[in-house]
């Protein structure tokens, strides 16, 4: 944590965050305005997150994350580019799907890169899981849509599996499973690095059913 990371989490939280403590969010009031939302699960630093918000100023974009200095350094950026269209959480995801977020009310969700947890007894720890999948489900609007992203090919087919046997939705890129990477997810620090190293990176878009 740097001292900046440090002043912006408490300079600028209190403007641009909200906590498990506030209960049930109303999301125009919390922006301010309407718009469509997307939600971004894990932001890591905020760099996709801000590119996002930033190439979507009309937009309503909400972040959870839990790594300290990551937050603050979104919160830093923010406040630099003069963002106003980001809300951010540092709660447990699934706590602020589950407790915060009405039903219906977000137009994406994005999970981009969550900790792939390798080895084998671990995998009960991924995210993604059929329950994980159904509440994202119920918080997405019809049409909407979740996004996922990672590295891990293994993952990348869990992933899939799960999402394909769940109920109400359906795989945007039908057949084939699994998609080149869309504009709408910007490419990251993160992701470039990967890449140098000879690492794969396996997109997966799907859409909430009626």
């Amino acid at each position: 944590m740097t001292k900046a990371q440090q002043r912006a989490l408490e300079e600028a939280f209190p403007r641009y965050g909200f906590t498990l403590a506030d209960g049930r969010l109303d999301l125009d009031a919390l922006f301010g305005r309407s718009g469509p939302v997307t939600l971004e699960i894990g932001f890591g630093n905020g760099d996709a997150l801000l590119a996002m918000a930033e190439a979507a100023p009309e937009g309503n974009f909400l972040g959870i994350e839990v790594h300290r200095p990551g937050v603050g350094h979104l919160l830093q950026e923010m406040v630099r580019r003069s963002l106003d269209n980001i809300r951010v959480s540092r709660d447990d995801a699934v706590e602020v799907l589950a407790r915060q977020i009405p039903e219906a009310n977000l137009d994406r969700v994005c999970l981009f890169f969550p900790d792939p947890w390798p080895k084998k007894r671990h995998h009960k720890r991924r995210i993604v899981q059929p329950d994980f999948v159904q509440l994202v489900r119920r918080r997405l609007k019809e049409g909407g849509e979740f996004h996922l992203a990672t590295d891990w090919e293994d993952y990348a087919w869990h992933m899939r599996e799960v999402l394909d046997a769940a109920e109400g939705f359906e795989n945007v890129a039908g057949a084939a499973g699994f998609l080149p990477r869309p504009d709408s997810r910007p490419r990251t620090r993160f992701e470039a690095r990967g890449e140098r190293l000879g690492h794969g990176v396996w997109d997966l878009l799907y859409r909430r059913r009626a």
